[in-house]
C-alpha cells in the first residue's frame, strides 16, 4: 500500500480509478538546413493524407465529445472542433512538406506545428472576435500533433467512469471541459493552496490535494483512495479506508443546505456572504442562501479584452450581480489587475516582479482615470439596483492610499469606501488605515504570500503558503485587533470580514472567528459545510482555539490542534 502526502486544499473522501493528464505536447524538432528531414521512402502525399486523417479523427472525437456536452464545455468543444476541419490550417502544413518549402520539408508533425503558429498569429493580428479564436488553433494543433505522434490528446481525459484526476497542475484552460459529474476528485504534483487547482476544486465542490510528488506517475487505472481535508492519497487501499470513503459519501449527501442566517452555538451571527464574478454566480449564491457578497471580482469584466470596457459595459456587468441581491451588502473590488492577471491596457508584461510591481489600486499611478471610470459605473449600477454596495481596493498599502480611495470614492457619490488587507503593512497599520475608510476585508492568498515571501504559484513553496501559517493568523489577529481601536458610524468596531479562500475551510473559519473576523466570504459551495461547524461552537471555544493557532509552530500543527477539539469535522467528513 503507497502512500502520498501533500495539501488538502478541499475536503472529502473518495475511492476511484486513476486518469492521467496527458502530459503537455512537445514542440516538434525543426527541420536542420542542408539535412535530410524526412525519409527517402516517405512522400509528400502520404504525410499529407497523415495530416488529414489526423485533422478528422480530432474533429470527430470532438464532436463526440460536445454532444455529450452541455453549457460552456459544449460551446468550447463545438468551436474548437470547427477549427480542426479549418482548410486553411491543412493546407498550410501540407505545403510545408515539400522539399521546396522556404527551410526544406519537415515532418508532417514539425509541418502542422509550424502552420498552426502562423494561422495564430494572423488570427491575432486581426484583432477582435478573429483574436480569440488563438486559442483554438493552438489547442487544435497540439491535438493533431498528439494524433499523429499516437499519443492521448491534451485536455482533460474522456471517460466512461467516474475518476480522479490526476496531474502536475491544471492550467484555466483544462478545466473548460471539466464535468464534475466524472471527475470525483483532484489530485496533483504540483501547485499550491491558491493555485487555480485549488480554487477549482473549491469552487466545484471537489475533494483535492495538490503539491503532492509522485502522484503524476501513478498508472492509469490504479485505484486510490484521496482524503482532501488531511492531504493523502493512498494507492490500493485497504477495507478501513473504503468504508471510510462510503462513510463520506453518505454524510455529504445529508448535510444541510444553509439556511441563509448563519448563527454559533450561542446565538452569535457571523454573515456568510459569497465570493462571485459573474451575475450568473451571484444567482447560484442567491440561491444557495448567501447572506450577501463579499467580494466581487471585477476583474472578470476586464479579462481576454485589449481594451477597457466602457462605463456602460461595466454597469451591466455590475447591475447583474446587484440585481441577485435586491437589500443584501455586496462588497465589489476595484480592478486587481497585474501579478497573474495581466491585462494589455493596464500592466506591463515586462515588470520584473509583477507581485511587487503595479498591481490592483497601484495602477492608478500609470494608468490615472481606469479607476474612476469604474467607481462611475459601480455608483450608476448601484443607482438602478436595491443591493447595498460597498467599495474597496485591492493592494492598499498605507494610510495615505486609503485617504486617497476614500476621495475617489466619495467623488463617485459612494458611501462605503474600504482596503483589501493583503500587504502586511496594511495589517501592521490596521488601526491608522481604517480611520480612513469604513470596513477592512482580508485576502488571505495575498496575505499569506506576501508574509511568507513565498509566491504562491509555485508547487515546492506550498506549504509555505498554507493559510493556517500561525504568522499569516497573526496578521489577520493584528487587522481585527486595529480595527477594535477605531470606531464606526454606530460607535463599534470597523468590520473586518475575510474574503480568502481560508474562508471556505471550515476548520479555519472557526479561527477566523475567534481572531474577531465579522464576516467570512467564500465560494456558495463552501456555505452549508461552514454554517454547519460554526453552529457547534461558541464565539468563547472560537477564540481559544484561535489560540491554540496562534502558539502552534507550524501550519500542520496548528491544523491538526484545531481539528483535534472539532470533532464535527469528522462526522460530516470535512
Amino acid at each position: 500500500m503507497q502512500t502520498f502526502s501533500g495539501v488538502g486544499v478541499a475536503p472529502g473522501r473518495v475511492l476511484g480509478p486513476v486518469r492521467q493528464m496527458p502530459k503537455p505536447v512537445q514542440e516538434p524538432a525543426a527541420p536542420l538546413q542542408g539535412a535530410v528531414n524526412i525519409p527517402a521512402d516517405v512522400t509528400v502525399e502520404s504525410q499529407g493524407q497523415r495530416i488529414k486523417d489526423a485533422a478528422k479523427a480530432v474533429q470527430t472525437e470532438l464532436r463526440a465529445r460536445a454532444d455529450s456536452a452541455s453549457g460552456e464545455g459544449k460551446e468550447v468543444l463545438e468551436a474548437t472542433a470547427l477549427m480542426a476541419a479549418d482548410p486553411m490550417l491543412v493546407k498550410s502544413a501540407i505545403k510545408l512538406l515539400s522539399p521546396e518549402a522556404p527551410g526544406g520539408a519537415r515532418t508532417a508533425e514539425r509541418a502542422i506545428w509550424e502552420a498552426g503558429g502562423s494561422v495564430a498569429e494572423t488570427l491575432k493580428a486581426l484583432g477582435g472576435y478573429m483574436a480569440e479564436r488563438v486559442a483554438d488553433v493552438l489547442d487544435v494543433r497540439a491535438r493533431i500533433v498528439s494524433e499523429l505522434r499516437g499519443l492521448p490528446a491534451p485536455g482533460i481525459p474522456a471517460s466512461d467512469v467516474p475518476f480522479i484526476l490526476a496531474a502536475e497542475d491544471l492550467a484555466p484552460a483544462d478545466t473548460a471541459t471539466l464535468d464534475p459529474a466524472k471527475v470525483i476528485a483532484l489530485i496533483t504534483s504540483s501547485g499550491g493552496p491558491q493555485s487555480h487547482t485549488a480554487i477549482l476544486a473549491r469552487a466545484l465542490g471537489l475533494p483535492a490535494v495538490v503539491a503532492a510528488q509522485g502522484v503524476d506517475d501513478i498508472a492509469d487505472g490504479t485505484e486510490v483512495y484521496v482524503d482532501g481535508a488531511a492531504g493523502a492519497i493512498t494507492v490500493d487501499p485497504g477495507e478501513d479506508l473504503r468504508l471510510a470513503a462510503k462513510a463520506w459519501a453518505t454524510q455529504a449527501s445529508t448535510l444541510a443546505a444553509f439556511s441563509g442566517t448563519n448563527v454559533m452555538a450561542d446565538g452569535f451571527r457571523v454573515p456568510l456572504l459569497a465570493n462571485v464574478g459573474t451575475g450568473a454566480d451571484a444567482v447560484k449564491a442567491a440561491d444557495a442562501g448567501a447572506e450577501g457578497v463579499g467580494l466581487l471580482r471585477t476583474e472578470f469584466c476586464f479579462l481576454d479584452r485589449d481594451d477597457e470596457p466602457t462605463v456602460e459595459e461595466q454597469i451591466a456587468a455590475y447591475g447583474a450581480v446587484f440585481a441577485a441581491f435586491p437589500g443584501k451588502k455586496v462588497v465589489v473590488r476595484t480592478l486587481d489587475a497585474g501579478a497573474d492577471k495581466p491585462l494589455p491596457f493596464l500592466t506591463n508584461a515586462d515588470e520584473p516582479n509583477p507581485a511587487l510591481g503595479v498591481r490592483g489600486y497601484r495602477t492608478d499611478l500609470t494608468s490615472p482615470g481606469v479607476l474612476e471610470r469604474q467607481l462611475e459605473a459601480i455608483a450608476a449600477a448601484e443607482a438602478a439596483n436595491r443591493a447595498e454596495v460597498w467599495v474597496m481596493a485591492p493592494m492598499i498599502s498605507t494610510a495615505d492610499e486609503a485617504a486617497h480611495f476614500a476621495s475617489l470614492c466619495a467623488a463617485a457619490g459612494l458611501t462605503t469606501p474600504g482596503v483589501m488587507v493583503e500587504v502586511p503593512s496594511a495589517a501592521l497599520t490596521a488601526a491608522t488605515v481604517l480611520r480612513e475608510v469604513g470596513f477592512a476585508s482580508l485576502g488571505t492568498n495575498d496575505l499569506t504570500q506576501y508574509a511568507m515571501a513565498a509566491d504562491r504559484q509555485l508547487g515546492p513553496l506550498a506549504t509555505l503558503n498554507d493559510p493556517w501559517q500561525p504568522a499569516m493568523l497573526q496578521l489577520v489577529k493584528l487587522t481585527a485587533d486595529g480595527a477594535a481601536l477605531v470606531s464606526g458610524a454606530t460607535g463599534t468596531a470597523k468590520p473586518v470580514g475575510v474574503c480568502g479562500e481560508a474562508a471556505a475551510d471550515p476548520a479555519l473559519a472557526v479561527v477566523l472567528v475567534g481572531l474577531g473576523v465579522a464576516t467570512l466570504s467564500m465560494s456558495a459551495r463552501a456555505l452549508a459545510a461552514v454554517a454547519a461547524v460554526l453552529a457547534t461552537v461558541t464565539v468563547a471555544q472560537a477564540q481559544q482555539l484561535a489560540a491554540t493557532a496562534l502558539a502552534a509552530p507550524s501550519a500542520a500543527a496548528a491544523r491538526a490542534a484545531v481539528r483535534a477539539e472539532l470533532p464535527i469535522l469528522d462526522e460530516l467528513g470535512l
